[in-house]
């Protein structure tokens, strides 16, 4: 059975021209803010790899089809869908063959960059061990995707309303390497540092691209997790957010707020209470990302 991808012009052009193609996911688009902001903000993080030197590859599901890349029309239309569907590993096959449309997740978006051949993407922060999660088992499936797909990740870290020990403590189990780009600290998604120690730290885009290439030499499987600070200046501090997180999941369990609502809701809440300032760190540290990875992407050709 033929793959069902469908590359737009620039990236089909970029195959053919060998260039550097970065993966993006569509769930910023379409879960993450509202329009018109999402399309403004996705085609301004895909001008971002452009502008690093690579070609950017947003994915989503629609018409039976894994689009690899979008036409400015296809955003546009995506970015104003009602109803899309979230979608990781568990629901992707399912969403492609009812012909769903469907933004991807960390997860789904590693796996249809790897079918794609995709070797680097570009995120916010992934999913991880949420808190209470020895009593809800709430896990997310990026973790596992990235210790069984050969992408690397570029993010800010795991999602700060997360369990951050145990989110590390798993990705050790999975064998999945955490790479600190120039830090030796976790960042915590909106702010640049932690408490938590990386176990690997890297300082170039040339590192991460030969450790990457070294893994599929010693046919290791999985991909690798970059964890990529936040600029300090559009950083929120941590002592800052600790009270504003606390109030969030309190809300999220006295409402019985579960499953894929939760994050979500958290984020919503969180942006709710700074005041819009947690979205504008976390569209600054995507365009970080961004940029990074297409370095990344540039050094692995």
């Amino acid at each position: 059975m033929t793959l069902p991808l469908l590359y737009s012009p620039e990236i089909t052009e970029a195959r053919a021209d060998g260039k550097p193609v970065v993966a993006l996911e569509s769930t910023i688009i379409t879960h993450g803010m509202p329009w018109p902001q999402n399309r403004d903000t996705a085609r301004a993080v895909e001008q971002t790899v452009r502008d690093a030197g690579a070609v950017p590859a947003t994915i989503a599901i629609q018409g039976g089809k894994i689009l690899i890349g979008l036409t400015p029309d296809q955003l546009d239309a995506l970015a104003q869908a009602k109803d899309v569907a979230k979608l990781s590993r568990a629901d992707l096959a399912a969403a492609v063959a009812g012909g769903i449309t469907g933004a991807t997740t960390v997860a789904a978006t590693m796996i249809c960059a790897h079918l794609a051949g995709i070797a680097v993407f570009a995120t916010g922060g992934i999913g991880g061990v949420h808190r209470g999660a020895e009593t809800s088992f709430d896990i997310s499936a990026d973790l596992r995707e990235l210790s069984e797909t050969p992408v690397t990740v570029v993010a800010a870290g795991a999602k700060a309303i997360l369990d951050l020990p145990k989110t590390l403590e798993v990705l050790e189990t999975l064998g999945v390497p955490v790479i600190g780009y120039g830090t030796d600290r976790l960042p915590a998604f909106w702010s640049a540092s932690s408490e938590h120690a990386v176990p690997l730290r890297m300082d170039s885009a040339e590192e991460i691209a030969a450790a990457h290439a070294m893994r599929a030499t010693l046919g290791l499987p999985g991909g690798q997790l970059v964890a990529n600070p936040i600029p300090q200046e559009s950083e929120l501090p941590a002592d800052t957010l600790r009270p504003v997180i606390a109030q969030a999941l309190e809300e999220a369990e006295a409402q019985g707020i579960a499953a894929k609502a939760v994050t979500p809701f958290l984020l919503q809440r969180i942006f709710e209470l700074t005041e819009g300032a947690s979205l504008t760190a976390n569209i600054a540290l995507v365009h970080n990302n961004a940029r990074l990875a297409a370095q990344i992407a540039a050094a692995m050709t």
